[in-house]
């Protein structure tokens, strides 16, 4: 049985991914909450955005650390977000990476179904164990 990602990503951003990391090397994502820098997975230079230890690793995109707070986590972690990218203005409106390129990740979502869900949170727990 294979393990369910809680985070995955389209053909298009990992792409993306792959361009990103040829110009600035090792990345990371981090789930924005809203407010200035909208809600939207953005990406980083490790280092630039303070990780606590309060957030979640949901998981690796592209071989690319993603987190969210735990505040988000709870309310997200019955869906497995799905990050695409999509073209933006130039320079976006946003403090990711990929803005300069014209290009944005965009978070979608669908639920788990129940038996998905159970089966996450039981390897999550023997994980813990």
């Amino acid at each position: 049985m294979t393990t369910l990602a809680r985070v995955t990503a389209t053909e298009g951003a990992l792409a993306l991914i792959a361009q990103l990391q040829a110009r600035h090397g090792a990345l990371m994502f981090y789930q924005s909450s809203g407010c200035c820098d909208n809600s939207a997975p953005n990406c980083y230079l490790p280092g630039e955005l303070a990780i606590s230890p309060s957030d979640v690793l949901l998981g690796r995109i592209g071989d690319v650390p993603f987190y969210m707070s735990s505040s988000q986590y709870a309310y997200w972690k019955s869906s497995q977000m799905i990050v695409d990218a999509v073209d933006a203005p130039l320079g976006g409106d946003n403090f990711s990476l990929e803005g300069p390129l014209g290009k944005a990740f965009l978070s979608r979502s669908r639920l788990f179904t129940d038996e998905e869900f159970s089966r996450l949170e039981a390897e999550e727990a023997q994980r813990r164990s």
